[in-house]
């Protein structure tokens, strides 16, 4: 039984370090999947939460991942452990049956499993965690426990001074199909997005096809409540199914992402909460980029009058396109972010808090 017990210790506490790193180095992903769940508890309001939330959360499941492994104040990690296990177990179960949200996130971008998949995993997990709690009085440490728990503490603040650290640049390591390096391919056709409402008076549901559900007519939105949303991806099987279209709506991917020449993507996926002071930092850049012929564009899911309206307010010349704002924040963690592809292969990514200047661009990637 002991050594059931400390293999279990082990087994787990490498799994929630994964977990915990995986979601800490992409804060914006996790957050993203924690608002999907606030629409369909109904708690919209929690939105401005979601990121702090996230960050708390995977500092202290890397943490517990690190207490395990290291035996360390393990009288303090069970009791963390047990309630992750339930909480998430629970929640699984529910995304299992009812399908809440399409992915609930739990190790990222790095390994996307289905609903079903995660909760059998976390039945699976339960199995390791129960000796871990019962037997959390036996796991013994010689260090005394003002170390053990400074020594927690500093990996702690460690790790949140990286998980703060990839939130306000990028991910250190990109687990996305836009990474350094790949090759983006144009679909065959465009993901399509489905949304399920439910009314809150007769417990009907209607899925829609968005955007083509009417979230702009304010007594329906009040009479019916967001309950999950699918993916579906006609081009299964490709790095990353991305429908641009102009302001006609025709379909213009190709045109943007198998440009031989260097071609410039600034990515806003909403214009409403993107850094405003970015886009005039651009501009410049813009410029130089326009003058020697290069293709620069804007990326948004907005929609055309508050694009018009930003355009204005802020004098952003270059040319805006639409795209599914899934889509988009799977392209960059940033709004807006820029990047740069050559023949649909991603040469480059950059925060908003990091563009680059013209030149520097120009002398490292001119030349194939």
């Amino acid at each position: 039984m002991k050594v059931f017990r400390n293999a279990s210790r082990i087994i787990i506490g490498l799994i929630f370090i994964f977990s915990g790193f995986v979601k800490g180095i992409d804060p914006l992903g996790f957050t993203y999947r924690l608002e999907d769940y606030f629409q369909v508890f109904g708690t919209p309001w929690a939105n401005p939460f979601a990121l702090y939330l996230t960050i708390f959360l995977c500092t202290v499941e890397f943490m517990i991942g690190i207490s395990l492994l290291l035996n360390l104040w393990i009288r303090w990690s069970a009791w963390w452990l047990l309630g992750f296990m339930i909480f998430f177990t629970c929640l699984t179960f529910f995304d299992a049956v009812y399908n809440l949200v399409p992915d609930c996130g739990c190790f990222g971008d790095a390994i996307t499993l289905t609903n079903l998949q995660t909760f059998l995993k976390n039945i699976v997990l339960m199995i390791f965690v129960i000796p871990v709690f019962t037997g959390r009085k036996k796991f013994k440490n010689w260090s005394p426990l003002w170390a053990q728990k400074t020594f927690l503490l500093i990996f702690g603040l460690a790790f949140l001074g990286v998980s703060v650290y990839c939130y306000r640049h990028l991910p250190f390591i990109d687990f996305m199909g836009w990474k350094v390096g790949n090759k983006i391919n144009v679909p065959a056709s465009p993901l399509k997005f489905y949304v399920t409402f439910k009314n809150k008076l007769t417990g009907e549901e209607k899925e829609y096809l968005t955007p083509d559900y009417p979230w702009k007519d304010s007594v329906w939105m009040s009479q019916w409540a967001f309950k999950g949303q699918r993916a579906v991806d006609p081009s299964k099987g490709r790095e990353l199914a991305l429908r641009i279209e102009d302001e006609r709506g025709a379909d213009v991917s190709g045109s943007i992402i198998d440009n031989p020449d260097l071609q410039f993507i600034l990515v806003a996926w909403d214009l409403g909460r993107t850094d405003t002071a970015a886009f005039h930092k651009i501009l410049p850049f813009y410029k130089k980029a326009a003058k020697e012929g290069y293709s620069f564009v804007c990326l948004t899911s907005s929609v055309q009058a508050d694009i018009h309206k930003f355009r204005m307010a802020n004098g952003t010349a270059f040319s805006f396109y639409n795209a599914d704002d899934v889509a988009l924040k799977m392209m960059i963690r940033s709004n807006p972010g820029l990047i740069l592809i050559r023949n649909g292969i991603v040469l480059a990514k950059w925060p908003f808090r990091k563009f680059p200047s013209y030149e520097l661009v120009m002398e490292k990637f001119r030349n194939p």
